[in-house]
């Protein structure tokens, strides 16, 4: 077993089937797209797709090729927070789509997973890019199933496969926790797990004309003149050119770099969008496998890894960088059999010199970076991508100190709520009110909890925390208890002060990020209340209903009070809504009568 990430283990002959099967796929027919192939003596099944070198095949028109993707088949690649949208390389998710709705692809996956057989997507080149979508098609199906059927058996294994999506995807799959199932392969040298990182203007030409040199069913794939074309050399300076701009822009953020020259730098220089995710897996050449999980550090060892050493190298690593994407089975069968296995996981205690004791606890670490060539300053951005990872755990540690304040705070509005209630005056009109002592508090609470909440957005807006942060169940519940009780106090202050006068609905141009957010939050992970309106909003709607004449706002009304009914079976919205000198009730009593006759509120409130 080759053990690839925490709790995550793979058998080697499952790696080289999957490898073996990848560059297979490489001789289908057009017709055909992918391989399904059971595995003897096991119940695993490996999909893999083919890969292709037609130009249309990889770029669409734009710079880098990206496009939003298709929420409707991945609703889960978007950031909760900021509700953006993952990009992700179009060219790609175009064959994709079209695979999906053309063949039999959908069916056997289907029926492979309800005999609960381990699916493996697997391909090699482009045909990785396929095999992951078709891996995240497959776990968002998984997401949609009842709980009890939501034990997920796959892996997607790529070799030499090109980047895919963005930060934003990065980021979704690590907070959903699928970025453990897909398995990366990258040999040292090779250039296309790096062309993303370069715009279509700067490769067009080049690219068509080494395509020959890195088409498996090439003839001239091996040819020695490889070494010595200029094309060669021009695609693979000009690849790595671009991605020296994207791994020094990324390596001055995580040092915390704030030069304002570096954003003028960013706003004149178009970077490529794409970021890794997952696991990476680099054979540095000499039977070494090196296992890394942070995505900031594998961008690093994307552009490090494959420098130059002197130029008299050149034409070597050249025809290395064309040759080595075709090597794929090789490597995986002598390394595999070596089981000398590095795992980069404590960035930070990566040796910047080459030069360690050989007794040291590090040595094999450092014989690994050594093979793959990484320099002193290559290993200190190995190591300011561990330092930030360590700095969104320390924030994380944070944040969680002042749980408890909230849950006291909250307390406290709970208190507020039950003596309103007791003199059958609701805490929100109570509030809007605002004439005694208790109010006064219940303000200070709500002051108190706004900044502890407006600082955990701010973090999160900014990817100061863990991915996997957005995930936790505590929290999601926590931020939802918070959303409810506390935003009918922020609404009544709003229109108490008469801000909507000035600014407008409280809903358009009142609402802040924090309520926002948390509603995305639980709507995201509890899809019973995606897209449905808010019923901690439910104040602001009656405040604007309120002031507008009944034959404009009928419609609105009685959708209101159809989810208000909702809401007070679910003991979302209590019995406070319905007192004597409420609002709701207030107003509830001049609306005409025929309504009044067929409304259900009608038995609650007292004429």
């Amino acid at each position: 077993m080759v053990k690839i990430g925490e709790g995550i283990e793979v058998r080697e002959e499952l790696i080289k089937k999957a490898c073996n099967i990848a560059m297979e796929a490489h001789n289908l027919s057009p017709e055909k797209p992918y391989i399904y192939k059971k595995i003897n003596g096991s119940t695993d099944v490996v999909i893999a797709f083919a890969g292709t070198l037609s130009f249309d095949s990889w770029y669409s028109n734009t710079s880098f090729g990206e496009t939003e993707i298709n929420t409707t088949l991945f609703p889960s690649l978007r950031s909760v927070g900021t509700d953006e949208v993952a990009k992700v390389n179009e060219a790609f998710a175009r064959r994709f789509q079209d695979i999906l709705d053309k063949s039999s692809l959908k069916n056997e996956v289907e029926k492979a997973m309800s005999k609960g057989r381990q699916v493996v997507f697997a391909g090699h080149s482009s045909g990785g890019a396929i095999a992951i979508l078709a891996a995240l098609w497959c776990l968002e199906c998984c997401r949609t199933r009842p709980e009890g059927d939501m034990l997920v058996h796959l892996y997607c294994m790529t070799f030499g496969s090109p980047l895919v999506g963005n930060k934003i995807w990065s980021h979704a799959l690590r907070r959903e926790n699928w970025a453990r199932y897909f398995i990366h392969f990258v040999m040292k040298y090779d250039i296309v797990p790096r062309m993303m990182l370069a715009p279509l203007s700067s490769i067009q030409e080049l690219l068509q004309a080494i395509s020959p040199f890195i088409n498996p069913k090439s003839q001239y794939s091996q040819r020695d003149a490889v070494a010595r074309s200029r094309n060669a050399l021009n695609f693979f300076m000009t690849v790595m050119r671009n991605a020296s701009s994207v791994a020094s822009y990324a390596a001055c953020n995580l040092k915390g770099c704030t030069n304002l020259l570096l954003e003028t730098v960013s706003n004149i220089v178009q970077l490529s969008p794409y970021i890794p995710f997952g696991t990476y897996i680099f054979c540095t050449g000499n039977r070494k496998l090196v296992v890394v999980e942070n995505p900031d550090a594998v961008l690093q060892l994307l552009f490090y890894s494959s420098q130059l050493s002197s130029e008299a190298e050149a034409a070597v690593v050249v025809a290395r960088s064309l040759n080595d994407h075709l090597l794929y089975t090789n490597e995986m069968q002598d390394s595999l059999e070596m089981q000398d296995v590095i795992h980069l996981n404590n960035l930070t205690d990566i040796p910047l010199s080459s030069n360690v004791d050989p007794s040291d606890e590090v040595a094999s670490m450092n014989s690994a970076l050594k093979d793959l060539g990484l320099s002193t300053r290559a290993r200190l951005c190995l190591r300011a991508a561990g330092e930030w990872e360590k700095q969104k755990k320390k924030n994380e540690e944070k944040i969680e100190q002042n749980k408890r304040s909230i849950t006291d705070a909250l307390s406290k509005i709970q208190e507020y709520q039950t003596k309103c209630d007791i003199r059958k005056v609701g805490y929100y009109d109570a509030f809007k009110i605002h004439n005694t002592d208790d109010d006064f508090n219940a303000n200070v609470k709500r002051h108190e909890l706004a900044g502890i909440w407006n600082e955990i957005i701010e973090m999160l807006k900014r990817y100061e925390l863990p991915d996997s942060f957005e995930g936790q169940k505590d929290w999601i519940e926590l931020g939802t208890q918070f959303r409810r009780q506390v935003e009918p106090l922020d609404i009544a202050n709003y229109y108490r002060h008469l801000k909507n006068e000035d600014s407008g609905p409280y809903l358009i141009r009142g609402r802040p990020k924090r309520y926002r957010f948390t509603q995305r939050w639980l709507e995201h992970f509890d899809k019973v209340h995606a897209g449905a309106r808010s019923e901690s909003c439910f104040w602001a709607e009656v405040e604007e209903l309120r002031n507008k004449p009944f034959a404009q706002v009928q419609d609105k009304i009685l959708s209101l009070e159809t989810d208000a009914n909702g809401w007070i079976q679910s003991s979302l919205l209590g019995d406070d809504v319905f007192f004597p000198e409420s609002t709701y009730t207030k107003w509830w009593k001049t609306l005409p009568p025929q309504h009044k006759q067929t409304s259900w509120v009608s038995r609650k409130i007292t004429p």
